[in-house]
């Protein structure tokens, strides 16, 4: 299964004998809750995780959204009805940035076939397709989250890697530049990190760009195939769509992913010895 789905191919896959898990995970930073929209309407037999609450840990010592406890995220999934060995695809409202949080989960646990719907839920009621307000009631699952399949990096490693390798940043460029810092307690970014925004995976659609320009994107901040490369951004949500979408690039592999730094910034700041650049620059 390929990381990214179309519409096309997720209602033919919808439609055949043994469809596919659906996830919903649409959120705001800020809230309301995705749970609102979701009942408001999703696509058939989705079932509804909360970023917060089934995604993460809750916040404290290890950032604003620290990875879940590997025992709560397996009883979420099984509630879901995500299954071993059958397929996943999940869906935020547009431009993939939370739902490659799921998708990173999924794989960081050990389930390989797992994919986001390319342009969300915005793209599948443009083009009039089926939604539903009824609550899916899916079997449950029987999912084994044995995490580890995903490279995680701390805030030493993460450091390393922004000197010795490349580390990116999929943060906004005010927040790169430390220019403003609307959530966490100290603006900049980890010193010799790059910033590659995740708003530019997209397009104004928000459907992702095709895998050619996103290399030619990434190789124009200094990733080359095969080189060690890893992401974070506020608290490692859309982070994860920095390492989603240098697989969709084919600058990663399943098999040799980039690395996150789950933690992200909401980890990395709250620490005064560690310092923070600003500007433009990595630093």
């Amino acid at each position: 299964m390929r990381a990214l789905m179309t519409t096309a191919e997720l209602a033919a896959e919808l439609a055949s004998d043994i469809p596919p898990t659906l996830l919903d995970v649409r959120w705001k930073l800020g809230g309301p809750s995705g749970r609102l929209d979701h009942q408001q309407g999703h696509l058939p037999g989705a079932v509804f995780l909360d970023l917060d609450a089934d995604l993460a840990a809750p916040p404290g010592a290890g950032g604003r959204h620290p990875l879940p406890e590997p025992a709560a995220l397996q009883t979420a999934l099984r509630a879901a009805g995500v299954r071993t060995g059958r397929p996943v695809v999940v869906y935020d409202a547009g431009d993939g940035s939370v739902a490659a949080r799921a998708w990173w989960l999924l794989r960081w646990s050990g389930h390989i076939e797992v994919a986001v719907l390319d342009g969300g839920y915005g793209a599948w009621t443009t083009e009039n397709r089926e939604v539903s307000t009824e609550p899916a009631q899916p079997a449950p699952g029987d999912i084994e989250v044995r995490p580890g399949a995903m490279p995680v990096l701390d805030a030493v490693e993460a450091a390393k890697l922004a000197r010795t390798g490349i580390l990116l940043d999929a943060r906004a460029p005010e927040r790169y530049r430390g220019d403003v810092e609307p959530v966490d307690p100290r603006a900049g970014h980890i010193p010799g990190a790059r910033n590659a925004p995740f708003a530019g995976h997209v397009g104004p659609d928000a459907r992702w760009q095709d895998p050619a320009a996103l290399a030619e994107r990434f190789r124009g901040l200094g990733v080359e195939q095969g080189e060690p490369v890893g992401a974070y951004c506020g608290s490692g949500v859309t982070g994860s769509s920095v390492v989603l979408a240098l697989e969709v690039a084919g600058l990663t592999t399943p098999d040799q992913p980039a690395a996150l730094y789950a933690g992200s910034w909401s980890h990395w700041c709250v620490d005064p010895t560690r310092p923070a650049a600003t500007g433009a620059e990595p630093g």
